[in-house]
């Protein structure tokens, strides 16, 4: 039998990032994706601060920034007729994209088809395996780990592998949920949609490019969205899955569908794809069975404004890789892979039926929210407090909340939080209370760095490796309190 300390069930953005976040920490992982490869239709576009933040700590920032180059001219949403026709701008802001006096992770457009290939490497060269074309067949959980059967898609050859831990990142519809009997709170379907992408050159009708086009005529009612390729794009409609399916879509309905909604009957227009799916709300009534933790689609579902689906999930996976590591070293109990759900899933719960009405204002054209505030929601989000998001983000440090930014020499304090605990403090000897710790402590003394007296005070701030405050303290330096720090933030018994 073959052996993995994680098996992870899902090739989208928030199994790929926990295959890369658990090799960067020494643990080695099965990744395996169901699909042939890397999906042609656009989805996720959009990587916000937060998640960027966490990509600089793990060193792809700069490639995923280069992958949304393509689409660095794109800002607003459009409504019209006809692609060629009269556009009215319902969503026009010109957002700043970087936030540097909150953050180094600077918002990024790429595509999720043009980051997936980036992870995968990243993974793959840190020590991760990943296959594609390569289907969980069934698996049995009991309380030491979990026996799953994985099946070539193409070959039929399967193989048996023994994992410590699995992560179901087996999206919306995720067979691993259902399979344990897992409901979902608030759940419902606004709309099932067909994506069809297509090759043609519609330059002539852009004068300026938006995010997505709002499209709306006698042949055509949905979206237009571009790709990394210039001449690569996809419409998206919504279709009803009780009298039709993706067969039903043929190259000449596709074509004329592609037409209709850019105004043009002879438009050239090659048919690259057709693919559905749904649109909806939902969030699983827990994370953990046992040995089994849902992230992203699995876990929780919404609509696609504020783009908080999957930069939620890759957050997910951060929060949740760092405590199986500590748990699979010996470092910490098994008591703090119950945090996972306790620090998820009420943020997954409060943002849920906030986006699901941000999505509705959108769609209608009425004002969006003022609950909405980018800024509280990705940055300002706690965890083990009354309330799931800080009403202000110039709060000093401390415990359950992200660690302030801070400019270290150019580069972000949260660059330094990737596989240990870090100890930032004003002091030789807090530096000299990290080293002697039972498990790894990286101190940084930080007190030069401006912003530090107002952002952290004096003394030490404990940091996780997902870059929330553990503990702090104003005392002199001790290497007992800071071992009964570590022990708490571990969930070791006492």
């Amino acid at each position: 039998m073959n052996r993995i300390p994680v098996l992870i069930v899902g090739g989208g953005l928030a199994g790929l990032a926990s295959s890369l976040f658990l090799a960067r920490q020494g643990v080695p992982s099965l990744l395996v994706d169901r699909h042939p490869g890397v999906s042609i239709h656009g989805r996720a576009r959009g990587i916000n601060h937060r998640t960027m933040e966490i990509y600089r700590a793990y060193g792809i920032a700069d490639a995923v920034e280069a992958a949304g180059k393509p689409f660095d001219v794109e800002a607003g949403v459009a409504r019209c007729h006809t692609l060629a026709g009269e556009w009215e701008w319902i969503f026009d802001a010109d957002e700043p994209r970087a936030w540097p006096d909150l953050t180094a992770g600077v918002f990024c457009m790429a595509d999720q088809n043009s980051v997936e290939p980036i992870l995968i490497e990243a993974a793959r060269s840190s020590g991760a395996t990943h296959r594609f074309n390569t289907e969980l067949v069934s698996f049995d959980a009991d309380t030491d780990g979990v026996t799953a059967v994985i099946e070539d898609r193409a070959s039929g050859e399967q193989e048996v592998w023994r994992a410590d831990y699995l992560v179901a990142a087996d999206g919306n519809r995720s067979p691993i949920r259902q399979r344990l009997g897992i409901a979902r709170t608030g759940e419902a379907t606004f709309m099932h949609s067909m994506n069809i992408v297509f090759r043609a050159d519609l330059s002539v009708f852009l004068p300026r490019r938006a995010l997505f086009w709002m499209i709306f005529n006698s042949g055509f009612a949905g979206g237009l969205v571009s790709t990394a390729d210039p001449r690569r794009w996809q419409v998206t409609l919504s279709y009803d899955p009780a009298v039709e399916s993706e067969k039903d879509f043929t190259v000449e309905r596709c074509v004329q569908l592609v037409r209709a909604a850019v105004g043009r009957e002879d438009l050239a227009v090659e048919i690259e794809g057709v693919a559905s799916w749904t649109q909806g709300v939902g969030v699983a009534e827990r994370y953990r069975h046992d040995r089994i933790f849902l992230a992203g689609d699995s876990a929780h579902v919404w609509p696609p404004a504020g783009a908080l689906g999957a930069n939620t999930g890759v957050q997910d996976a951060h929060n949740l890789a760092w405590k199986l590591a500590a748990v699979i070293h010996g470092h910490a109990g098994d008591g703090l892979l119950d945090t996972y759900e306790a620090e998820r899933r009420p943020l997954a719960e409060a943002l849920a039926p906030m986006i699901v009405r941000h999505q509705q204002a959108r769609m209608s054209g009425a004002p969006e929210p003022e609950e909405m505030d980018g800024k509280v929601q990705l940055l300002g989000q706690l965890y083990g407090a009354d309330t799931v998001f800080a009403d202000r983000l110039d709060l000093p440090a401390r415990a359950g909340a992200r660690a302030p930014h801070l400019w270290l020499d150019g580069a972000g304090v949260h660059d330094l939080f990737v596989d240990e605990f870090v100890l930032l403090c004003d002091s030789a000897e807090w530096a000299d209370a990290a080293a002697v710790q039972s498990m790894p402590v990286r101190a940084y003394r930080a007190d030069h760095a401006d912003g530090w007296a107002a952002r952290y005070g004096r003394g030490a701030v404990l940091v996780r490796p997902d870059g929330y405050v553990a503990w702090r303290s104003s005392a002199p330096a001790s290497t007992t309190l800071l071992a009964q720090a570590l022990s708490r933030a571990l969930a070791i018994p006492a």
